[in-house]
Protein backbone atom coordinates (compact mmCIF):
# COMPACT_ATOMS: atom_id res chain seq x y z
CA UNK A 1 0.00 0.00 0.00
CA UNK A 2 2.84 2.42 0.83
CA UNK A 3 4.38 1.87 -2.61
CA UNK A 4 1.09 2.77 -4.30
CA UNK A 5 0.89 5.93 -2.20
CA UNK A 6 4.38 6.95 -3.27
CA UNK A 7 3.39 6.40 -6.90
CA UNK A 8 0.39 8.68 -6.40
CA UNK A 9 2.72 11.29 -4.91
CA UNK A 10 5.01 11.03 -7.95
CA UNK A 11 2.13 12.07 -10.17
CA UNK A 12 1.69 15.18 -8.05
CA UNK A 13 5.42 15.91 -8.23
CA UNK A 14 5.26 15.80 -12.03
CA UNK A 15 2.33 18.21 -12.01
CA UNK A 16 4.22 20.55 -9.67
CA UNK A 17 7.46 20.28 -11.71
CA UNK A 18 9.39 18.95 -8.71
CA UNK A 19 12.19 16.42 -9.07
CA UNK A 20 11.80 15.23 -5.49
CA UNK A 21 10.03 15.91 -2.20
CA UNK A 22 11.74 15.77 1.20
CA UNK A 23 9.07 14.54 3.62
CA UNK A 24 9.80 15.55 7.21
CA UNK A 25 6.36 15.54 8.84
CA UNK A 26 6.34 12.23 10.69
CA UNK A 27 2.71 11.36 10.02
CA UNK A 28 3.38 11.81 6.30
CA UNK A 29 6.51 9.66 6.54
CA UNK A 30 4.34 6.98 8.13
CA UNK A 31 1.66 7.26 5.43
CA UNK A 32 4.19 6.88 2.60
CA UNK A 33 6.51 4.28 4.12
CA UNK A 34 4.81 2.45 7.01
CA UNK A 35 7.55 3.58 9.41
CA UNK A 36 6.10 4.64 12.80
CA UNK A 37 9.20 5.83 14.67
CA UNK A 38 9.48 9.22 16.34
CA UNK A 39 12.30 10.50 14.11
CA UNK A 40 13.01 10.08 10.42
CA UNK A 41 12.62 11.60 6.98
CA UNK A 42 11.78 10.31 3.53
CA UNK A 43 12.95 11.40 0.11
CA UNK A 44 10.50 10.63 -2.71
CA UNK A 45 11.81 11.26 -6.22
CA UNK A 46 9.82 11.80 -9.37
CA UNK A 47 11.45 8.87 -11.14
CA UNK A 48 11.53 6.61 -8.07
CA UNK A 49 15.24 5.84 -8.35
CA UNK A 50 16.33 8.03 -5.44
CA UNK A 51 13.69 7.14 -2.86
CA UNK A 52 15.15 6.58 0.60
CA UNK A 53 14.00 6.43 4.22
CA UNK A 54 16.48 8.01 6.62
CA UNK A 55 16.49 7.08 10.33
CA UNK A 56 18.98 7.17 13.17
CA UNK A 57 20.47 4.17 14.95
CA UNK A 58 17.54 3.80 17.33
CA UNK A 59 15.25 2.75 14.50
CA UNK A 60 17.41 0.72 12.13
CA UNK A 61 15.71 -2.60 12.85
CA UNK A 62 12.23 -1.10 13.06
CA UNK A 63 12.64 0.60 9.69
CA UNK A 64 13.89 -2.64 8.13
CA UNK A 65 10.71 -4.37 9.26
CA UNK A 66 8.17 -1.63 8.59
CA UNK A 67 9.65 -0.24 5.34
CA UNK A 68 11.28 -3.30 3.81
CA UNK A 69 10.42 -2.17 0.27
CA UNK A 70 12.44 1.05 0.61
CA UNK A 71 16.12 1.82 0.44
CA UNK A 72 17.18 2.87 3.95
CA UNK A 73 20.04 4.92 5.37
CA UNK A 74 21.07 5.30 8.99
CA UNK A 75 22.13 8.90 9.52
CA UNK A 76 21.51 11.90 11.79
CA UNK A 77 22.99 14.33 9.27
CA UNK A 78 22.06 15.35 5.75
CA UNK A 79 25.23 14.33 3.95
CA UNK A 80 23.18 11.63 2.22
CA UNK A 81 20.94 14.16 0.46
CA UNK A 82 23.40 15.67 -2.03
CA UNK A 83 24.28 12.38 -3.78
CA UNK A 84 20.63 11.33 -3.81
CA UNK A 85 19.76 14.51 -5.68
CA UNK A 86 22.44 14.09 -8.34
CA UNK A 87 21.07 15.29 -11.66
CA UNK A 88 18.02 16.84 -10.02
CA UNK A 89 17.47 20.58 -9.76
CA UNK A 90 14.16 21.19 -7.92
CA UNK A 91 13.54 19.85 -4.41
CA UNK A 92 10.23 20.39 -2.65
CA UNK A 93 10.11 20.63 1.15
CA UNK A 94 7.16 20.52 3.53
CA UNK A 95 7.49 24.21 4.33
CA UNK A 96 4.64 24.23 6.84
CA UNK A 97 6.56 21.68 8.95
CA UNK A 98 10.20 22.64 8.36
CA UNK A 99 11.81 25.31 10.52
CA UNK A 100 13.25 28.42 8.93
CA UNK A 101 16.72 27.47 10.20
CA UNK A 102 16.46 24.00 8.66
CA UNK A 103 15.25 25.44 5.36
CA UNK A 104 18.15 27.92 5.25
CA UNK A 105 20.61 25.14 5.98
CA UNK A 106 19.21 23.08 3.11
CA UNK A 107 19.46 25.99 0.71
CA UNK A 108 23.08 26.53 1.73
CA UNK A 109 24.07 22.86 1.54
CA UNK A 110 22.35 21.98 -1.75
CA UNK A 111 23.96 24.70 -3.83
CA UNK A 112 22.53 24.56 -7.37
CA UNK A 113 19.49 22.53 -6.32
CA UNK A 114 16.55 24.91 -5.93
CA UNK A 115 14.62 24.33 -2.69
CA UNK A 116 10.88 24.96 -3.18
CA UNK A 117 7.97 25.16 -0.71
CA UNK A 118 5.68 22.20 -1.39
CA UNK A 119 3.22 21.87 1.44
CA UNK A 120 -0.01 19.90 1.10
CA UNK A 121 0.85 17.23 -1.45
CA UNK A 122 0.82 14.31 0.98
CA UNK A 123 -2.11 15.75 2.92
CA UNK A 124 -4.17 15.85 -0.28
CA UNK A 125 -3.54 12.13 -0.78
CA UNK A 126 -4.32 11.35 2.85
CA UNK A 127 -7.69 13.12 2.60
CA UNK A 128 -9.11 10.21 0.58
CA UNK A 129 -9.04 6.98 2.55
CA UNK A 130 -8.65 3.51 1.09
CA UNK A 131 -10.80 0.60 2.36
CA UNK A 132 -8.15 -0.49 4.88
CA UNK A 133 -8.04 2.99 6.38
CA UNK A 134 -11.82 3.16 6.58
CA UNK A 135 -11.85 -0.21 8.34
CA UNK A 136 -9.41 1.08 10.98
CA UNK A 137 -11.49 4.22 11.45
CA UNK A 138 -14.64 2.12 11.79
CA UNK A 139 -12.93 -0.04 14.43
CA UNK A 140 -11.91 3.06 16.38
CA UNK A 141 -15.45 4.43 16.15
CA UNK A 142 -16.82 1.09 17.34
CA UNK A 143 -14.69 1.32 20.47
CA UNK A 144 -16.04 4.81 21.09
CA UNK A 145 -19.59 3.52 20.79
CA UNK A 146 -18.89 0.66 23.18
CA UNK A 147 -17.40 3.00 25.77
CA UNK A 148 -20.27 5.47 25.44
CA UNK A 149 -22.79 2.69 26.07
CA UNK A 150 -21.01 1.79 29.31
CA UNK A 151 -20.66 5.43 30.27
CA UNK A 152 -24.42 5.91 30.15
CA UNK A 153 -24.86 3.28 32.87
CA UNK A 154 -22.06 4.74 35.03
CA UNK A 155 -22.42 8.52 34.79
CA UNK A 156 -24.15 10.02 37.82
CA UNK A 157 -24.46 13.33 39.69
CA UNK A 158 -21.64 13.96 42.14
CA UNK A 159 -18.79 12.90 39.86
CA UNK A 160 -16.24 15.52 38.97
CA UNK A 161 -15.58 16.31 35.32
CA UNK A 162 -12.00 15.12 35.75
CA UNK A 163 -13.28 11.80 37.17
CA UNK A 164 -15.29 11.24 34.00
CA UNK A 165 -12.37 12.21 31.76
CA UNK A 166 -10.05 9.75 33.51
CA UNK A 167 -12.70 7.03 33.33
CA UNK A 168 -12.99 7.58 29.57
CA UNK A 169 -9.23 7.38 29.09
CA UNK A 170 -9.05 4.12 31.01
CA UNK A 171 -12.08 2.49 29.43
CA UNK A 172 -11.01 3.36 25.88
CA UNK A 173 -7.82 1.35 26.43
CA UNK A 174 -9.68 -1.47 28.18
CA UNK A 175 -12.00 -1.69 25.16
CA UNK A 176 -9.04 -2.43 22.90
CA UNK A 177 -7.76 0.90 21.60
CA UNK A 178 -4.03 1.47 21.13
CA UNK A 179 -4.41 4.92 22.72
CA UNK A 180 -6.89 7.70 23.27
CA UNK A 181 -7.19 9.93 20.21
CA UNK A 182 -6.98 13.10 22.32
CA UNK A 183 -7.62 14.16 25.94
CA UNK A 184 -11.39 13.78 26.45
CA UNK A 185 -13.53 16.87 26.87
CA UNK A 186 -16.07 16.66 29.69
CA UNK A 187 -18.07 19.84 30.24
CA UNK A 188 -20.97 19.92 32.69
CA UNK A 189 -23.59 22.59 33.24
CA UNK A 190 -22.38 26.13 32.46
CA UNK A 191 -18.96 24.79 31.47
CA UNK A 192 -20.65 23.43 28.37
CA UNK A 193 -20.52 26.98 26.99
CA UNK A 194 -16.79 26.46 26.44
CA UNK A 195 -16.27 24.35 23.29
CA UNK A 196 -12.85 23.04 24.40
CA UNK A 197 -13.34 23.09 28.15
CA UNK A 198 -10.61 21.31 30.11
CA UNK A 199 -12.24 18.91 32.61
CA UNK A 200 -11.85 20.23 36.14
CA UNK A 201 -13.03 19.90 39.71
CA UNK A 202 -16.67 20.85 39.12
CA UNK A 203 -19.11 18.21 40.37
CA UNK A 204 -21.89 17.22 38.00
CA UNK A 205 -25.37 17.98 39.35
CA UNK A 206 -28.91 16.91 38.60
CA UNK A 207 -30.32 18.83 35.65
CA UNK A 208 -26.92 19.37 33.97
CA UNK A 209 -26.29 18.85 30.33
CA UNK A 210 -22.89 17.17 29.98
CA UNK A 211 -20.89 17.43 26.76
CA UNK A 212 -18.60 14.45 26.13
CA UNK A 213 -16.06 14.63 23.29
CA UNK A 214 -13.64 11.69 23.00
CA UNK A 215 -12.02 9.24 20.64
CA UNK A 216 -10.02 6.04 20.33
CA UNK A 217 -6.99 5.25 18.21
CA UNK A 218 -6.59 1.97 16.33
CA UNK A 219 -3.63 1.27 14.05
CA UNK A 220 -2.79 4.96 14.07
CA UNK A 221 -6.30 6.05 13.00
CA UNK A 222 -8.53 8.04 15.33
CA UNK A 223 -12.24 8.21 16.00
CA UNK A 224 -13.99 11.40 17.08
CA UNK A 225 -17.45 11.58 18.62
CA UNK A 226 -19.34 14.06 20.77
CA UNK A 227 -22.58 13.48 22.62
CA UNK A 228 -24.41 15.79 25.00
CA UNK A 229 -26.44 13.95 27.65
CA UNK A 230 -28.69 15.07 30.51
CA UNK A 231 -28.43 14.14 34.15
CA UNK A 232 -32.08 13.80 35.10
CA UNK A 233 -34.54 16.19 33.51
CA UNK A 234 -32.99 19.32 31.97
CA UNK A 235 -34.76 22.66 31.67
CA UNK A 236 -36.91 23.29 28.63
CA UNK A 237 -34.37 25.86 27.47
CA UNK A 238 -31.58 23.30 27.49
CA UNK A 239 -33.76 20.69 25.81
CA UNK A 240 -34.57 23.21 23.08
CA UNK A 241 -30.87 23.88 22.52
CA UNK A 242 -30.26 20.15 22.09
CA UNK A 243 -33.17 19.81 19.67
CA UNK A 244 -31.79 22.67 17.56
CA UNK A 245 -28.25 21.30 17.41
CA UNK A 246 -29.50 17.80 16.65
CA UNK A 247 -31.53 19.14 13.72
CA UNK A 248 -28.47 21.01 12.47
CA UNK A 249 -26.29 17.92 12.71
CA UNK A 250 -28.83 15.83 10.81
CA UNK A 251 -29.02 18.53 8.12
CA UNK A 252 -25.24 18.47 7.83
CA UNK A 253 -25.07 14.69 7.46
CA UNK A 254 -27.92 14.76 4.95
CA UNK A 255 -26.00 17.30 2.83
CA UNK A 256 -22.86 15.15 2.51
CA UNK A 257 -22.36 13.75 -0.99
CA UNK A 258 -19.60 13.42 -3.53
CA UNK A 259 -19.08 16.76 -5.32
CA UNK A 260 -20.60 18.90 -2.56
CA UNK A 261 -18.24 21.52 -1.14
CA UNK A 262 -17.32 21.42 2.51
CA UNK A 263 -18.60 24.98 2.74
CA UNK A 264 -22.04 23.77 1.68
CA UNK A 265 -22.00 21.19 4.47
CA UNK A 266 -21.07 23.90 6.94
CA UNK A 267 -23.88 26.11 5.61
CA UNK A 268 -26.46 23.34 6.07
CA UNK A 269 -25.67 23.22 9.79
CA UNK A 270 -25.21 26.96 10.23
CA UNK A 271 -28.47 27.87 8.51
CA UNK A 272 -30.46 25.52 10.73
CA UNK A 273 -28.98 27.07 13.86
CA UNK A 274 -29.73 30.51 12.46
CA UNK A 275 -33.43 29.60 12.35
CA UNK A 276 -33.25 29.32 16.15
CA UNK A 277 -31.75 32.79 16.42
CA UNK A 278 -28.42 31.44 17.65
CA UNK A 279 -26.12 31.71 14.63
CA UNK A 280 -23.66 33.84 16.61
CA UNK A 281 -23.45 31.08 19.25
CA UNK A 282 -22.08 28.58 16.73
CA UNK A 283 -18.49 29.70 17.11
CA UNK A 284 -16.41 27.06 15.32
CA UNK A 285 -16.29 25.21 12.02
CA UNK A 286 -18.71 22.36 11.35
CA UNK A 287 -16.04 19.69 11.10
CA UNK A 288 -12.77 18.38 9.76
CA UNK A 289 -11.15 15.41 8.15
CA UNK A 290 -9.98 12.66 10.48
CA UNK A 291 -7.47 9.87 10.00
CA UNK A 292 -3.84 9.58 11.06
CA UNK A 293 -4.38 12.99 12.66
CA UNK A 294 -7.45 13.96 14.61
CA UNK A 295 -7.70 17.15 12.54
CA UNK A 296 -6.69 16.89 8.90
CA UNK A 297 -7.93 17.82 5.44
CA UNK A 298 -10.52 18.65 4.37
CA UNK A 299 -11.70 21.46 6.63
CA UNK A 300 -15.49 21.69 6.87
CA UNK A 301 -15.82 25.41 7.49
CA UNK A 302 -17.75 28.44 6.39
CA UNK A 303 -17.01 29.38 2.77
CA UNK A 304 -14.64 26.45 2.13
CA UNK A 305 -14.52 25.36 -1.53
CA UNK A 306 -12.94 21.92 -1.19
CA UNK A 307 -15.11 19.30 -2.89
CA UNK A 308 -15.97 16.07 -1.14
CA UNK A 309 -14.65 12.94 -2.83
CA UNK A 310 -15.61 9.32 -2.27
CA UNK A 311 -13.48 7.93 0.54
CA UNK A 312 -13.11 11.15 2.47
CA UNK A 313 -13.87 10.80 6.18
CA UNK A 314 -15.09 13.92 7.96
CA UNK A 315 -16.78 14.94 11.17
CA UNK A 316 -20.06 16.84 11.41
CA UNK A 317 -20.14 18.64 14.76
CA UNK A 318 -22.34 21.73 15.07
CA UNK A 319 -22.64 23.31 18.49
CA UNK A 320 -24.35 26.11 20.36
CA UNK A 321 -22.75 27.77 23.39
CA UNK A 322 -24.57 30.17 25.72
CA UNK A 323 -22.41 31.73 28.47
CA UNK A 324 -23.87 31.26 31.92
CA UNK A 325 -26.27 28.57 30.73
CA UNK A 326 -24.32 25.83 28.99
CA UNK A 327 -23.91 24.35 25.57
CA UNK A 328 -24.62 21.46 23.25
CA UNK A 329 -22.40 19.80 20.65
CA UNK A 330 -23.23 16.63 18.71
CA UNK A 331 -20.62 15.03 16.48
CA UNK A 332 -20.50 12.06 14.16
CA UNK A 333 -17.79 10.72 11.87
CA UNK A 334 -19.00 9.99 8.34
CA UNK A 335 -17.56 8.50 5.15
CA UNK A 336 -18.32 10.04 1.78
CA UNK A 337 -19.58 7.24 -0.47
CA UNK A 338 -19.55 7.00 -4.25
CA UNK A 339 -23.12 8.25 -4.49
CA UNK A 340 -23.75 11.79 -5.70
CA UNK A 341 -27.18 12.32 -4.15
CA UNK A 342 -27.71 13.86 -0.72
CA UNK A 343 -27.97 11.54 2.26
CA UNK A 344 -25.62 8.85 0.96
CA UNK A 345 -22.86 9.27 3.55
CA UNK A 346 -22.10 6.30 5.79
CA UNK A 347 -22.06 7.18 9.50
CA UNK A 348 -19.30 5.35 11.42
CA UNK A 349 -20.30 6.52 14.90
CA UNK A 350 -23.49 4.65 15.84
CA UNK A 351 -24.30 5.91 19.35
CA UNK A 352 -27.74 7.53 19.74
CA UNK A 353 -27.85 11.27 19.16
CA UNK A 354 -31.27 11.92 20.75
CA UNK A 355 -31.06 13.52 24.18
CA UNK A 356 -30.53 10.80 26.75
CA UNK A 357 -31.66 11.53 30.32
CA UNK A 358 -29.46 9.45 32.62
Amino acid sequence: MSAARREALRARLRQADLDALLVTKLVNVRYLSGFTGSAGSLLVTQDGRGDVLVVDGRYTEQAATQAADLDRIESRLREWLVPRLAGRTRLGVESAHLSWDAARALISELGPVKVMPATGHVEALRAVKDPDEVALLAAACGIGDEVFTRLCTWLTPGLREIDVSRWLEREIIVAGADAVAFPPIVAGGPNGARPHHAPGERHLVQGDLVTLDFGAQVGGYSSDMTRTVALGEPSQRLRSLHDLVLSAERDGIQSVAQGVTTGQVDAACRERIATGGLRERFVHSTGHGVGLEIHEEPSVREGAEAKLLAGMVITIEPGVYVPGLGGVRIEDTVVVTSGTSAGTAAVLTRSPTDLLSL
